[in-house]
């Protein structure tokens, strides 16, 4: 049998989360289209009579700003200096020039000396030469294994990508059990399906300074706290009246229960904690 550790690394916004689910196979990291959406490290499972894939969901490579996105930098160093990395999978987005955000990334992912496979994504609704292009350039990143146009979002390329993977991976024992699909503890997902809609629902200055924690998790009752940084943010949030909340916990529920396996009752609240972000302690309790 072969298993390994795959890291996905890109600049932000290129994909890297949708992708990620694509190979597992399953949901295990939310998606948006607000860049450094993934704080942490999330690990993507799919397993096969064959193999064992272990994606690596980072986030992207990014300028600190603050303890948080500190903290998120030292995750990307601290993944691409691993060991156990067999391979990277470097994404650029079909849809936008392959810059100087790309460029610094591939220098970091090449420098490293595992196999490093290329991926092309977003390549849905894109006319032929245009992707062409977009490989052209991607090839000019450095010396790759491989070199693949994908389209995450409608699965186009990902079986042959996925099958290209599990050939860089040595031989070796299954490292995860073969049902899980995520090493993310539940209440580590179920947080993340909230605020999951709430960037998605809200914009503007709220998305970055949006978290959540569960509060409680029982057979019934998901409890859900979801913090900001100001007052004005937390109005936004909770809406006239409690309409932006009821309609954040009106999209995460199905979700949700999706997850557990069950109906549950979602209670949604609202805090404001000044300088989350840079708070050691809550950063600490929040897994980030």
């Amino acid at each position: 049998m072969k298993s390994g550790f795959v890291a996905v690394a890109g600049r932000p916004n290129v994909g890297k989360s949708t992708l990620v689910n694509a190979l597992a196979g399953t949901k295990v990291a939310i998606v948006s289209d607000k860049p450094h959406t993934t704080r942490s490290r999330i690990r993507g499972v799919h397993t096969t009579d064959e193999a064992q894939l272990v994606l690596v969901d980072l986030p992207g490579w990014q300028r600190p700003i603050d303890t948080l996105t500190e903290r998120m930098q030292e995750t990307v160093d601290e993944a691409m200096s691993a060991d156990d990395v067999d391979a990277i999978l470097l994404v650029v987005s079909a849809r936008d020039r392959i810059g100087a955000g790309d460029k610094f990334v591939a220098r970091k992912v090449f420098s490293i000396g595992v196999p490093v496979v290329i991926v092309v994504n977003k390549i849905d609704r894109l006319k032929h030469g245009h992707v062409a292009t977009q490989m052209k350039e991607a090839a000019r990143l450095g010396d790759f294994h491989a070199l693949h146009p994908v389209s995450a979002l409608t699965d186009d390329g990902i079986d042959e990508l996925r099958g290209d993977l599990i050939t860089l991976l040595p031989e070796g024992p299954m490292l995860f059990p073969a049902g899980m699909d995520t090493d993310m503890p539940l209440e580590a997902r179920i947080a993340e399906l909230v605020r999951e809609q709430a960037l998605r629902l809200t914009k503007e200055e709220v998305p970055h300074a949006v978290t959540a924690e569960v509060i409680e998790l029982d057979e019934k009752l998901v409890h859900v706290r979801v913090y900001t940084e100001t007052e004005s943010q937390k109005q936004i949030l909770i809406g006239k009246g409690g309409t932006m909340v009821r309609e954040i916990g009106r999209h995460a529920r199905p979700h949700i229960e999706q997850l557990v396996g069950h109906e549950i009752y979602l209670q949604l609240q609202v805090k404001a904690a000044p300088k989350w972000r840079r708070n050691q302690t809550m950063l600490e309790r929040l897994g980030l």
